[in-house]
């Protein structure tokens, strides 16, 4: 049996089992996605990127944003739900360490300038461990932290402003 697709009208042949059964209306697969696709084009709300969301999902959206990949949806969802609004959020007084990361600040020791990710720790200026603003963490290598907290004269080493 000889039929026209619904979607792009090219004549194709199909079974006529196929057409009792309410089968055999596309010529493709790709047709036939076409032709069943209802659904909208959005925009990832992360990076702009194209996706086809189904009416369903549309529909089932909380926050009415679109994502075309897990990683888009964390990425907004931890910028979203940080400190306070953390479902985990106990205190804060132990969030210092993501303060700095959050605010880009790169991860090298303010004194002796070493990058190595493994012995870099933050260090609070005025001493005051519940005090995580920006403006009072420091990142420094465990050596320097040492000595920062030790002698007076490598704690006015940090205190002079960063050219």
């Amino acid at each position: 049996m000889v039929r026209a697709c619904e979607v792009c009208s090219t004549q194709f042949k199909t079974k006529p089992f196929f057409v009792r059964q309410g089968w055999g209306r596309y010529c493709s697969k790709k047709c036939q996605y076409q032709g069943v696709k209802k659904g909208e084009s959005r925009q990832c709300h992360e990076c702009d990127k194209e996706i086809y969301r189904a009416p369903r999902m549309i529909e089932r959206s909380k926050s009415g944003k679109y994502f075309c990949s897990k990683s888009c949806q964390t990425r907004w969802r931890n910028q979203l739900y940080i400190g306070e609004k953390h479902s985990n959020y106990v205190d804060g007084k132990s969030s210092y360490r993501s303060v700095l990361s959050r605010a880009g600040m790169k991860k090298y020791c303010r004194l002796c300038k070493t990058e190595d990710r493994r012995v870099i720790a933050v260090h609070h200026i005025d001493k005051n461990r519940k005090n995580n603003k920006v403006e009072n963490l420091v990142y420094l290598c465990h050596n320097c932290h040492h000595l920062v907290h030790r002698y007076p004269v490598e704690r006015d080493k940090l205190m002079v402003p960063i050219a």
